[in-house]
């Protein structure tokens, strides 16, 4: 068993509101500021909890540096591959909250491509003596591509969705994005970082970004959610149009070339 499966990490937040109305604003979400002591939308608790570090206690990915939650396992390129959500109450603004992630699972793997680490975190959102949310996160970590790896052959999106609407990404959706939920991948705003260390052709679109949008998608079509689950099979890129597309309580995003880049299942509360 690794050392560090186990380890634990609290954050705290008052839950200032500006920060989901800045939120909404940034997701195109129409209507009126939050009010004073308002609910959160389901999945806003990413704009929360903030882990702010000096820049020298960050990696080269703009990520808080590996050794310090998550083990280093010698694999620089991280992921979020996916995640499952609990929706068990409300989580109000204006009242303080806090964050318990704790690391359940470490595993190593040789991939088609080469070693892979995989890490799940479990983040329970607590406030008012009772927990709000439980979110399983899941992270892949890779080594860096070699010269001329060519990517991996994407999934094929399914066509036989009864909704869908169509949504592209500017670089100033994404960086706002990223400094509203304090992310510093540099995958997101930093165009030669992408191409020269990580091997991507442009900017890559957050996958939290990317599930969030289903969620308010699934939220409209069912009704307040209990459960959540997603999986990202490929990544999005800036300036793509992709298809954010439903089919009763299966979601998924299409890329503009059909590929899957990400596949989900909502549960309402109905």
């Amino acid at each position: 068993m690794h050392p560090s499966l186990g380890k634990t990490q609290t954050l705290k937040d008052d839950m200032d509101p500006a920060r989901a109305e800045a939120l909404q604003v940034v997701l195109g979400i129409d209507g009126p500021p939050l009010a004073h002591d308002a609910f959160l939308p389901p999945f806003f608790h990413h704009a929360y909890f903030w882990h702010v570090l000096p820049e020298d206690r960050l990696g080269r990915d703009g990520h808080p540096r590996l050794g310090g939650l998550i083990p280093d396992l010698g694999l620089p390129r991280r992921m979020w591959a996916g995640g499952r959500l609990r929706f068990l109450a409300p989580i109000r603004t204006c009242t303080p909250a806090a964050k318990i992630t704790t690391i359940t699972r470490i595993e190593q793997k040789q991939g088609r491509t080469g070693p892979l680490a995989f890490i799940t975190l479990n983040h329970e959102i607590r406030q008012s003596a009772r927990a709000c949310v439980i979110e399983e996160q899941d992270l892949v970590y890779r080594a860096d591509p070699g010269p001329g790896a060519a990517a991996p052959t994407p999934p094929e999106a399914p066509n036989d969705e009864e909704e869908a609407h169509q949504i592209s990404f500017s670089p100033v959706t994404l960086f706002r994005y990223s400094a509203l939920t304090m992310n510093g991948h540099r995958i997101h705003y930093d165009l030669d970082y992408c191409r020269n260390d990580e091997g991507y052709p442009g900017l890559v679109v957050h996958g939290p970004l990317l599930a969030q949008h289903l969620i308010t998608m699934a939220t409209r079509a069912l009704g307040p959610l209990t459960q959540f689950s997603f999986r990202a099979t490929a990544p999005l890129f800036q300036g793509e149009t992709a298809s954010f597309c439903r089919r009763g309580d299966r979601l998924w995003v299409r890329g503009p070339d059909g590929r899957l880049c990400m596949e989900a299942t909502a549960t309402g509360s109905g």
